[in-house]
């Protein structure tokens, strides 16, 4: 962002100016992922990693993360466009439920303007496993994938998307009500993130960004 106004920025004067403001670095810890290699039988890993895609309503992505707030946990699920990692749909509720699931791959159909013969993927939750969600999926004409179990790498962007919620946004100390909470992880996914966030994998770009230039070139309305 600094570089965007003209600022000349470097890992080293960055060090050197968080060491003036007494600023520490808050990254998450590194994580021992399994090596797992189990597919479930009748919803394969179609997928496999494939996370580059040229278009926008190909390929989407979803996941559920817990959050603290009134002094329990509420879970959030997300669903992102692989294209340019958009955030297109997301849910917030106090059970980690197939409502749940089903709610945020409902936002995201509408606001894609319900489009046909994309590719679902997610991990083996039984949320993504359970018949609702799944005959959700079948009458959107959707195609179903999942990684293989234990396997968070074959859902590395949502992985990625839910740790810059952690690590830069959410309080550590959680949220005083769920409203509040809801409100607030609001505001990062659509406007943040998609906005104004830069995105490694759109080369400094926002999520929101990078997908409206893509369709510029394209000729996507």
């Amino acid at each position: 962002m600094m570089k965007e106004d003209g600022m000349q920025i470097g890992r080293f004067k960055v060090r050197r100016l968080m060491r003036e403001l007494n600023l520490i670095s808050k990254q998450p810890g590194s994580h021992a992922y399994k090596k797992a290699t189990v597919e479930r039988p009748d919803i394969p890993n179609v997928l496999d990693r494939g996370f580059s895609v040229a278009s926008p309503n190909k390929i989407w992505c979803g996941d559920i993360t817990y959050v603290w707030a009134e002094g329990q946990w509420h879970y959030l699920a997300a669903v992102i466009d692989l294209c340019a990692r958009r955030v297109v749909g997301w849910a917030f509720s106090a059970k980690p439920d197939a409502d749940l699931v089903i709610k945020a791959l409902d936002m995201a159909y509408e606001r894609r303007s319900r489009p046909q013969n994309v590719l679902f993927h997610s991990d083996q939750g039984s949320q993504y496993g359970s018949r609702s969600f799944r005959q959700r999926l079948w009458r959107y004409r959707f195609t179903q994938s999942m990684s293989r179990r234990g396997n968070c790498l074959d859902n590395a962007p949502m992985e990625r998307l839910f740790r810059s919620l952690r690590a830069e946004w959410i309080p550590t100390v959680g949220y005083m009500s769920a409203v509040l909470a809801q409100q607030d992880i609001s505001r990062f996914l659509m406007e943040r993130y998609n906005w104004r966030r830069s995105h490694q994998f759109n080369e400094g770009l926002p999520p929101a960004v990078a997908e409206e230039k893509l369709n510029s070139v394209s000729g996507i309305s």
